[in-house]
């Protein structure tokens, strides 16, 4: 299962780190390096029930109510990282 519940993780160190890694690419190369970041979390999850409720989660839609048409879908609004020119 997904565990969703805050942590004592230093959220903005994690997301300070994110956009640093970012930093210097171009649009293309950035979704490439998150394309390869998703690949190796998921290879270091090992648990396709657990991706596939974090893909559904992260669409913006309840994982559970995803299973009824038109349940659980919510709009969200993707944030995209700024390139360093």
């Amino acid at each position: 299962m997904l565990n969703t519940q805050v942590t004592t993780l230093p959220y903005d160190d994690m997301y300070e780190a994110l956009i640093e890694a970012h930093q210097g690419l171009s649009t293309e190369q950035s979704h490439v390096m998150n394309a390869r970041l998703v690949l190796l979390l998921s290879n270091h999850i090992g648990d396709l029930a657990v991706l596939k409720q974090a893909y559904q989660l992260a669409r913006g839609q309840d994982a559970a109510a995803s299973q009824q048409p038109d349940a659980g879908k919510r709009a969200i609004t993707p944030v995209a990282p700024t390139h360093a020119a």
